[in-house]
């Protein structure tokens, strides 16, 4: 995944400001060469403009593979729905068949993500930011409320190993959310740094098992959480401790790492800052989803092109993505819609 001179990217994923590459966009990412690019409600109106727009974007990187994502979650988390697109449920509804019914509960969720992927792959976009597999406890914030996959670590595991198949058998790659969990915070890291007091001992058997379960994934996204029995500074996007003790150690990921937006206001600092603290501490790869110029290039003053250990991971999961894509059946939809009708 470089370019012909066989520079590696830059180890940083940038948002576009809107549906249309703007001239000011296409040279900045042309000279900055980001690994990839992220949209949001904003950036999609239709299929055929998305399309256009995927296009655009790797064009402007001059790689055809370059790594495009979005937020299908399902839910409140969607950014391609109505009327182009189809409403994807939430987590919440798959967790609650799970409860009745095991096996159905699996299905649907598989089902959903496989028809998800569908629409996703149409319009260029080959990098999904779900599932999440944060285990939610009682007291904590509702920013995963609905979200989550179900109570219980086992219920999530499963819920979230159906959604990953799901989305590589379409031929997009998934992205476990948010590593090593944010089930337990009591704050939204859009706005303020969550801190979760919790031992090591009962975040390891519980908020550490689904990913633990599912640490073969490609890619995983970094909870902007602080662990104050892990690491009492730094949140865990920035915490080369939590990232080689936990995420690296103890869970055993070693796929592509990619911060949560550095933009949040749970994290301290200039965009450059963030950036450089998140790569230095064990990320493989900086979010930016402002899409504000400014922004951007400061942020770049603090990310270097990808480690050669990085470009590794991602090859693997690239080469996972392509193993898995298989076409789908033409009944999905019915039958995704008698599992929730009668599970």
């Amino acid at each position: 995944m470089s370019r012909p001179d066989h520079a590696p990217p830059r180890a940083v994923i940038f948002a576009p400001a809107g549906p249309e590459l703007t001239d000011g966009e296409r040279h900045l990412f042309a000279d900055a060469d980001p690994l990839g690019f992220i949209l949001f409600d904003n950036n999609c109106e239709s299929p055929a403009q998305l399309h256009r727009l995927s296009g655009a974007l790797r064009e402007a990187v001059g790689r055809e593979d370059a790594p495009i994502l979005v937020d299908q979650e399902g839910g409140r988390v969607t950014r391609l729905g109505p009327p182009h697109w189809r409403a994807p449920p939430p987590a919440r509804v798959f967790a609650e068949l799970a409860e009745r019914d095991a096996d159905a509960g699996h299905e649907a969720a598989h089902i959903n993500a496989r028809m998800i992927a569908a629409d996703l792959a149409d319009v260029g976009i080959n990098v999904n930011c779900a599932p999440v597999v944060d285990v939610p406890v009682a007291g904590a914030h509702d920013v995963i409320g609905d979200r989550a996959h179900g109570k219980t670590p086992q219920t999530v595991a499963d819920l979230g190993g159906a959604v990953c198949a799901g989305l590589l058998s379409g031929g997009v790659i998934p992205v476990l959310k948010h590593m090593p969990g944010h089930g337990r915070a009591r704050a939204d890291s859009h706005v303020e740094l969550p801190v979760v007091d919790a031992p090591f001992e009962t975040l390891a058997g519980t908020d550490f098992q689904p990913f633990r379960t599912l640490n073969r994934a490609p890619w995983a996204m970094t909870a902007h959480v602080l662990y104050r029995d892990i690491d009492a500074e730094m949140p865990a996007t920035q915490s080369a401790t939590v990232i080689e003790r936990v995420i690296r150690g103890e869970i055993g990921f070693d796929g592509i790492l990619v911060s949560d937006d550095i933009g949040m206001q749970a994290l301290a600092g200039s965009c450059a800052e963030r950036g450089a603290a998140s790569l230095a501490a064990g990320c493989d790869v900086v979010l930016h989803c402002s899409g504000k110029p400014a922004e951007m290039a400061e942020a770049l003053a603090g990310v270097g092109p990808m480690s050669d250990v990085s470009m590794e991971r991602l090859a693997r999961g690239e080469a996972l993505r392509a193993r898995s894509a298989t076409a789908p059946p033409g009944d999905l939809g019915d039958r995704l819609a008698a599992l929730l009708d009668t599970g």
